[in-house]
């Protein structure tokens, strides 16, 4: 009879966040968690608070953090409570709204609310999954990259936005050949503010069948505000399966909001000293807003650079190589969009990191 292999725990549940730097309110909150019965986890300010606010079931901002955390551009959370001992100022109403907080308890009148909230299991998350992508320096392959798996996604049945977040790219537009195509683009979404009703929003983006594209038109491209960037994620993680975003390299506020909201993020890099050695820059600050931030390596390299080198050299786990393709070439500069086929280097590796779901990526050799 052989011995049955144990199995690691896995990590553990988060808790609720509190975050807040008035000792009373904290005291106060943490004798209402213990009487629902949970523990909660402690950040003083939104910068403490960063890498812990997406993964809390709950987030509760004191009155005293709720404009810092709303200059911080934290991302849209769906479970928020601002907290205050006095009532509020209507300004800080509008505070509380832009941090979408979906309520403002006042204490004492809201302990027992707030205690039947602590004993409440988290309500279901949205299930779209958000990924990006990144260029290790200009040229790297990041937009087309991201096309391809938008495209591939949509082969495989499932529900996708594709976002053009580069206001210096060539244009999302360019690379699937829909250039041509009506539909609102990111400087419509910024004049909307946070009138967006989700439905109407796809429904008026260009699109074919699940494919739906938000990107810039053909005139000078305006950062895309923050704001609306948080507003397009909400969307998209409630009415997508998947949402794939092209981020620039140089990180803007809305960049920032795309990359916290995502699940995984790729940061391609072509096998090449310099290459490699702009990519370390764009990966140390991307690493900062993205746990699970790994490479793709495309060659091919002049040096003979091998895909695990480059990997290694950045700290960072492999995703995945690609090969050169001429025939990805060609049809790119001839409207078509890639792994619009299924075939080719490109298209095995999109089907490769849309079924890889865990922390480390899949080493494969260049």
């Amino acid at each position: 009879m052989s011995a049955r292999t144990p199995v690691p725990p896995g990590p553990p549940p988060a808790l609720p966040l509190v975050v807040t730097a008035d000792p009373v309110l904290l005291d106060d909150l943490l004798r209402l968690a213990a009487v629902g019965g949970t523990e909660v986890d402690v950040a003083p300010d939104p910068v403490a608070a960063r890498s812990r606010y997406p993964q809390a079931p709950l987030v509760l901002i004191g009155a005293d953090q709720a404009a810092a955390c709303l200059r911080a551009r934290l991302p849209r959370h769906q479970r928020v409570v601002v907290v205050s001992h006095e009532p509020i100022a209507p300004t800080a109403w509008d505070v509380a709204r832009s941090i979408g907080a979906q309520h403002v308890a006042v204490l004492p009148a809201a302990e027992p609310w707030l205690t039947d909230l602590f004993t409440q299991p988290p309500g279901p998350s949205p299930a779209g999954r958000v990924l990006a992508v990144l260029g290790g320096r200009g040229g790297a392959g990041a937009s087309t990259l991201a096309a391809g798996l938008a495209v591939t996604a949509v082969r495989e049945g499932q529900r996708t936005l594709l976002l053009d977040a580069d206001p210096l790219g060539g244009g999302l537009d360019l690379v699937l050949g829909w250039e041509e195509l009506d539909g609102l683009r990111w400087a419509a979404i910024a004049e909307a503010g946070g009138h967006v009703d989700p439905s109407a929003l796809l429904r008026a983006l260009p699109h074919r069948g699940d494919l739906v594209l938000l990107s810039y038109g053909r005139s000078a491209a305006q950062p895309v505000p923050p704001e609306a960037m948080a507003i397009t994620m909400d969307v998209a993680r409630d009415r997508r399966d998947l949402t794939v975003v092209d981020l620039p390299r140089h990180l803007d506020g809305a960049a920032v909001i795309a990359l916290e909201a995502a699940d995984r993020a790729y940061l391609i890099v072509p096998a090449e000293l310099r290459a490699t050695a702009a990519a370390a820059r764009v990966a140390a600050a991307a690493r900062l807003h993205c746990r699970h931030l790994s490479v793709v390596v495309r060659g091919p390299s002049p040096g003979r650079l091998k895909a695990r080198e480059v990997a290694r050299s950045l700290g960072l786990p492999l995703a995945g190589s690609l090969r050169p393709e001429q025939a990805l070439c060609h049809g790119l500069e001839r409207g078509h969009a890639p792994t619009a086929e299924g075939r080719g280097p490109l298209a095995e590796l999109c089907r490769r990191l849309l079924k890889d779901r865990t922390d480390a990526g899949t080493a494969e050799a260049a």
